[in-house]
């Protein structure tokens, strides 16, 4: 994995990328026979680096064929850094560089040796994992203090602690229009940031969203609401990052896009590289009623029962009436609200959609004012909007964890992160034969990369995203029709029949 070129060198191919040096160094900070650590760029199989919207660190791998017994010499004992900077060639700037480097950026922190055995008899094989020094002062520290202050505040203010997570990176994050005193019993940072965004309120007020997402990536940490990735601070889509398509193109020798029938490169074969998607799969998608009917994304009843006046409230959620109280991902519902049944909805002349079932999920939970001496509820706002907030962030969760989710392979673009918005084109099947036909209506569209696996290996460097979307680009329509005319028959009941 040796590389004698620079950073800004001409990039040959979409894929091609600089990585110079990986330097391991031990407990003391040191290699074997140096100060600087002891480079393993040569006995690297296999470098793997993952990040998350759901993790609150940035973790991964390197797989080493070890011929020096570092474990025994260095030594290795689960205390060591990892140093390296990994980067697309062509641009140095810092947001396309992952920078793992003690000079400008902030190395890896090994925690773990496994999968130790024997390729001969003169070499070994072995993983380190590693993550970010976040991810062991989360484990080292609690948190025990009361805030009484917004909650990105509160937040930025345990990132920052030399006594809590003592962070030394950026953190991007959205100010929230909610205050409130918040008592964190003993809990490690991570697990304290998590209780302050589930309470956490976008401060954009044509927003009912509710809950933010605390995650690292490459380039920092982020505390933000899911509506953030979707638009911007004045609430217009966001441009996507990179545009992505599935086709069917030629490859040369070695396995270099070249897209035109003579089998020459033509002048923007590397723009057409980074945007080919070599192989893709829906893990799942948003279409399992059943798990989306019992997790209460369509409909949900929150019951409330106030400690302080001995009142209890019920709020139903209902999917189709609150779609555009949040901002999405895509544009339309992901579900039509077509009648499902013969049951009719109360004060109304029509039949139940998938959204018209509120006890389909029924939550109960204590709320109060008072608890610190202000008349406000769980989120710091008026009491009776607990209910109704709490039933919004259950389904904005549930949209996320179980809407489309789309793995797929590309070459490596180091200036990815997760959060980014994409946008992910495929040919309906029935267009196949007519390239400049219409894509797919409900699985092309704008996504949210969730997850990226970054795999370096054999002079290759490729990407495993997960992007997730929670609406669709074109309309789903409704139709009007009740359900026994969808249906055909009539509701009549049969009669019991006892058995002999």
């Amino acid at each position: 994995m040796a590389d004698d070129r620079q950073p800004d060198s001409h990039i040959e191919f979409a894929g091609d990328y600089f990585l110079k040096y990986i330097h391991l160094r031990n407990h003391a900070g040191e290699g074997i026979t140096g100060e600087k650590g002891e480079d393993i760029n040569l006995k690297v199989l296999e470098l793997n680096i993952y990040e998350s919207i759901f993790s609150s660190s940035v973790i991964g791998s390197v797989v080493i064929g070890d011929t020096q017994n570092l474990i025994g010499n260095l030594p290795i004992q689960g205390t060591e850094r990892l140093c390296f900077k990994l980067t697309t060639l062509g641009d140095t700037g810092l947001e396309n560089t992952i920078d793992c480097s003690e000079s400008t950026g902030h190395p890896m922190h090994i925690y773990k040796l496994t999968d130790k055995h024997q390729l001969n008899d003169h070499t070994q094989a072995y993983t380190l994992h590693f993550a970010s020094r976040e991810f062991v002062r989360n484990l080292r520290t609690r948190v025990s203090k009361s805030f009484n202050m917004r909650m990105d505040q509160a937040v930025d203010s345990i990132f920052a602690d030399p006594n809590y997570l003592d962070s030394r990176k950026i953190l991007f994050k959205q100010p929230t229009r909610n205050q409130d005193k918040v008592c964190i019993p003993n809990l490690t940072p991570f697990d304290a940031i998590g209780l302050l965004a589930k309470r956490s309120l976008p401060d954009n007020q044509s927003s009912n969203g509710a809950g933010y997402l605390f995650y690292e990536t490459t380039k920092g940490f982020h505390f933000r609401s899911w509506e953030s990735l979707c638009v911007d601070s004045v609430a217009e889509p966001r441009e996507p990052i990179q545009k992505f398509r599935y086709v069917q193109v030629p490859l040369d020798l070695e396995g270099h896009e070249i897209l035109d029938k003579e089998g020459k490169p033509i002048e923007d074969s590397v723009i057409e590289g980074f945007m080919n998607v070599e192989n893709y799969r829906f893990l799942n998608n948003f279409h399992d009623v059943a798990a989306n009917t019992a997790l209460g994304t369509y409909g949900h009843r929150v019951i409330t029962h106030n400690i302080f006046d001995k009142s209890y409230r019920k709020d139903d959620f209902h999917y189709h009436n609150t779609f555009w109280h949040t901002e999405h991902a895509d544009l339309h519902h992901a579900i039509g609200d077509s009648a499902v049944d013969y049951d009719t909805v109360e004060g109304e002349n029509r039949q139940k959609g998938v959204s018209d079932w509120p006890e389909a999920r029924v939550t109960v939970q204590p709320t109060t004012q008072y608890a610190h001496g202000e008349d406000t509820g769980n989120y710091g706002i008026d009491v009776s909007k607990d209910g109704a907030l709490e039933g919004q962030r259950i389904s904005q969760i549930n949209q996320i964890h179980s809407g489309t989710r789309l793995q797929m392979t590309i070459k490596g673009q180091s200036w990815l992160q997760p959060g980014d918005l994409i946008q992910f084109d495929v040919l309906s099947v029935e267009n196949r034969e007519h390239r400049a036909t219409l894509v797919d209506p409900l699985y092309s569209g704008r996504y949210i990369i969730t997850h990226i696996r970054h795999r370096v290996a054999v002079d290759q460097y490729i990407q495993v995203l997960e992007c997730v979307k929670d609406g669709v680009a074109s309309s789903i329509g409704s139709s009007h029709k009740s359900y026994t005319e969808i249906a055909r028959e009539q509701p009549s009941h049969k009669a019991s029949v006892d058995i002999a």
